[in-house]
């Protein structure tokens, strides 16, 4: 029965617009040159080197065997335009006093005293510059990787402040999370120069990377609204924030809809697991059982397990309505580069804008 509602769902999605170049689909077979040539018509008019790009997000589609619908590839514009307007490597203000704040930061952690930070942020780097004067002057994540790759190389102090840890965590014209593309890296299409770490500040690799983590997996979302959320919370957020809606809905315990079902950080249940183990008499499931289900929420295979079925027909049971599938996670974004409150629903919504512009432009 389960295998023939999974059948079913997916012969629907092939019919949707909105979900068009899931993983569920066989790729459209289109001409390279005939793609590259759409990418083009439909980029913002601002763009520089607007051949390059095609090119680039064109290769990444075919090596990953990716569907290069109109609909994929205005999302992957749209990303790419919200992220960083098209610039490979964008700048980001006061990068050098973050960078800065950061090494104070892990110094005091670590019990080491200032002066001696100050100092060993005095001696010189590899290209002949201190590592205080390429902080101060740092203007893009690519810049700031590189300083703190030579620092903990070459700086004996610099392995006791980050243990070989880059405190960068994404880049490129997509910023895609490094992490994410060193698990990604198999099958990439170009000769490494040097590590994934330095291919995600290239263009072909950030944007290789950061269309595998917006278009690599798949969904049965009905519009890419929710592919833009998924992008800046991790996959299937919102498909598990919509399962927190009715797990909360179903016990009446108040949960935090971050997408968030287990804790990885500890043997300990999250709260998202408790409020689950409170329906088990009702559910008829013991907690082992729940716990390995809701392991199942990074992937599609989840939907079809009896614990997300059965949790969703208590909660429509006590609304007396049908719930929704997905929901935008409310997630408030956490980072030193951002000075105001933003989330990811606002997140998604502003490049959902983008989308619809860039669909408009291909007249759909």
């Amino acid at each position: 029965m389960q295998a023939t509602r999974l059948i079913s769902s997916i012969a629907a999605l092939l019919v949707l617009a909105g979900c068009a170049g899931q993983r569920t689909q066989e790729p459209v077979a289109r001409d390279p040159a005939e793609v590259r040539a759409e990418i083009v018509r439909l980029m913002p008019a601002t763009v520089v080197d607007r051949q390059g790009w095609a090119t680039d997000i064109q290769v990444a589609f075919t090596a990953q065997n990716l569907s290069p619908t109109t609909q994929n590839l205005c999302s992957v514009l749209a990303v790419a335009e919200q992220e960083s307007t098209f610039t490979v490597d964008p700048s980001v203000p006061g990068l050098g006093k973050i960078a800065r704040d950061e090494i104070d930061r892990r110094a005091a952690k670590a019990h080491i005293p200032g002066l001696l930070v100050s100092a060993a942020l005095q001696l010189n780097s590899p290209d002949g510059k201190s590592y205080s004067e390429r902080l101060r002057t740092a203007r893009t994540e690519k810049e700031l990787s590189g300083i703190f790759d030579d620092f903990i190389g070459m700086v004996p102090m610099g392995q006791t402040l980050f243990g070989g840890f880059n405190p960068v965590h994404t880049g490129g014209p997509m910023q895609v999370s490094i992490e994410f593309a060193e698990k990604q890296a198999k099958g990439y299409p170009y000769p490494v120069s040097g590590t994934i770490r330095h291919e995600v500040f290239t263009r072909r690799g950030g944007l290789y990377f950061g269309i595998a983590h917006l278009l690599g997996y798949p969904v049965n979302y009905p519009q890419p609204l929710y592919r833009f959320a998924d992008f800046n919370a991790g996959w299937y957020a919102s498909r598990n924030a919509a399962f927190q809606n009715a797990v909360s809905r179903a016990s009446g315990i108040a949960l935090a809809l971050d997408g968030d079902l287990i804790r990885y950080d500890s043997i300990m249940p999250g709260t998202t697991e408790l409020a689950v183990r409170s329906l088990g008499k009702q559910l008829g499931m013991r907690n082992p059982v729940i716990h390995d289900q809701l392991v199942l929420g990074n992937s599609l295979a989840f939907e079809n397990s009896e614990l997300y079925q059965r949790v969703f027909e208590l909660a429509e049971k006590a609304e007396g309505r049908p719930l929704p599938r997905e929901v935008l996670p409310g997630i408030v974004l956490q980072s030193p580069k951002i000075t105001r409150k933003l989330t990811t629903a606002w997140f998604a919504k502003r490049v959902d804008e983008r989308y619809q512009r860039c669909m408009a432009r291909a007249g759909r």
